[in-house]
């Protein structure tokens, strides 16, 4: 299972971001554990100054606006 933190304030991206996750993990057949985080101070406590950011089993993948639908879909099946 992956687990993966969309972190944001939870503004209507950071809310796309969740849903292409489920999206991409349901077309791909992977289990995800989602999780969102609006906590400022441990969103900064992984370096991301832009949202959305995304985690991927605790490593950032992506930060700054929505990412691309291929690129959310490879880190979820890495």
């Amino acid at each position: 299972m992956k687990n993966v933190k969309v972190l944001g304030p939870g503004c209507k991206r950071c809310d796309a971001a969740v849903q292409m996750v489920k999206d991409a993990a349901a077309k791909a057949g992977v289990e995800v554990s989602v999780e969102k985080v609006t906590d400022y101070a441990e969103i900064a406590g992984y370096g991301i100054a832009s949202t959305p950011g995304l985690v991927v089993d605790g490593k950032v993948v992506h930060a700054g606006g929505l990412p691309k639908a291929e690129d959310v879909a490879r880190w979820i099946t890495a």
